[in-house]
């Protein structure tokens, strides 16, 4: 393996059984928490189903020292699994991955903790499990306390934390390892907004030290500020892998119709299901890119499986760092819409777009009347606003205020003087 490659993975595979009881545990935590079982034991237990899948195949590809490389894909895509095999806390079912260099991965939400330990004994293991010495650890453990800025429960079992406190703790000690080659998973997303940028700042540093990083997550923003290359997998094998642009664009393409990120369900299992979306100006004219102050029209095509009363349309625009800028709902924007079942189009015209300049995506959501149960949510596309001048710095939107003044003030006038 050459010294100018970080990652080296030959067709990569992972095979798991559908309805599977008893299978051995293949993840690092699990083989600590069972360790005490017996071999012979796990080989006794029979599998309830015969059914397979390969949640990765045939993945190959070679990652620089000093490369950021984002992975991206919808749900299921199999980026976790890449990353578990690339850690080895999972073993491939084909092919090879070596690494070369010092290992940090961050990974699902207390992935290497054990619940009834505490945090400061979650601190070892982990460290351990990283591949730092203890008394490597013992020196560092106050500054991982102090990064990690859970001091008062430091003595608590991580069973009693937040998943924000299980992040902020596993950060801190991944952090302090001063990894060679980092693998996250989506973890900057838990936590609160000033962690997440020292999270942030911490990943800069790392790329200024010629670190290499691989992140996967759905935020394309943060994709696009940390990647110059981005591998795209779908249905566990790699569709692209090249310029970042390129990348999110065919992401972005097969998230329309999509379900929402954080939606475990398939969206055609869900009562309502939105089959098309049409982003359109106020003449009617198919498009994705609209000036500041322009209207939009989105038209959505849906088919219910069943009677749902009085449906509540909820369109959301969200920027490419997360935020949600607006929301639309037809029954807060009192459109009471009338019972449906089977096929039908609804069209939302919104108000004059004042979002500042950036990339937007659109959440469709569909809720029972009053708010209530999510009845779908899915991806309706993105687009873009346009603005020489109004962009971030300027917050989430711009609108113009009404402006007075007086330049013939004498000094005790002040702020009480009468404008007109």
């Amino acid at each position: 393996m050459s010294d100018e490659l970080a990652i080296v993975a030959d067709g990569l595979g992972k095979r798991y059984r559908i309805g599977a009881v008893g299978q051995r545990h293949d993840s690092l935590r699990d083989m600590i928490v069972d360790r005490a079982a017996s071999i012979a034991r796990r080989k006794a237990i029979t599998v309830a189903s015969s059914e397979e899948f390969f949640a990765l195949k045939d993945a190959t590809f070679r990652i620089a020292r000093g490369e950021n490389v984002g992975i991206i894909g919808l749900n299921g895509a199999g980026k976790s699994t890449l990353l578990k095999i690339l850690s080895r806390i999972t073993e491939p079912t084909t092919g090879t991955a070596r690494i070369n260099g010092r290992l940090g991965a961050l990974l699902e939400v207390g992935t290497g903790f054990h619940q009834e330990l505490t945090g400061r004994e979650n601190v070892f293991l982990y460290g351990a499990i990283l591949g730092m010495s203890k008394r490597e650890i013992a020196q560092k453990f106050d500054a991982i306390v102090e990064f990690a800025e859970i001091l008062k429960f430091i003595d608590t079992p991580v069973k009693r934390y937040s998943s924000g406190m299980y992040v902020r703790l596993a950060f801190a000690v991944a952090a302090h390892l001063k990894p060679e080659v980092l693998l996250l998973d989506e973890v900057l997303a838990v936590g609160d907004l000033s962690f997440q940028r020292k999270c942030m700042e911490f990943t800069q540093a790392l790329r200024r030290e010629n670190a290499t990083i691989l992140f996967v997550s759905h935020n394309m923003f943060s994709i696009k500020s940390m990647c110059t290359r981005v591998i795209y997998l779908k249905q566990g094998t790699i569709q692209f892998d090249g310029a970042t642009d390129e990348g999110i664009r065919l992401y972005q393409d097969d998230c329309k119709l999509s379900a929402n990120y954080w939606e475990n369900s398939n969206p055609i299992d869900r009562p309502i299901l939105i089959t098309d979306v049409s982003i359109r100006n106020q003449n009617e004219q198919e498009k994705t890119v609209f000036s500041y102050g322009e209207q939009m029209t989105l038209r959505m095509a849906y088919s219910a499986h069943q009677l749902i009363d009085s449906p509540n349309f909820i369109i959301a625009f969200i920027r490419s760092d997360g935020v949600a800028c607006c929301n639309f709902s037809s029954e807060a924007d009192g459109a009471f819409i009338d019972p449906v079942k089977g096929i039908g189009v609804i069209q939302l015209r919104t108000p004059p777009i004042r979002l500042v300049a950036d990339v937007y995506s659109i959440s469709i959501i569909v809720r029972r009347k009053g708010f209530q149960e999510v009845l779908c949510a899915q991806n309706g596309g993105t687009f873009h606003v346009r603005h020489e001048l109004f962009d971030t710095h300027f917050g989430v939107f711009h609108e113009p205020g009404n402006w007075k003044w007086r330049t013939d003030l004498s000094p005790d006038l002040g702020v009480n003087s009468k404008l007109g």
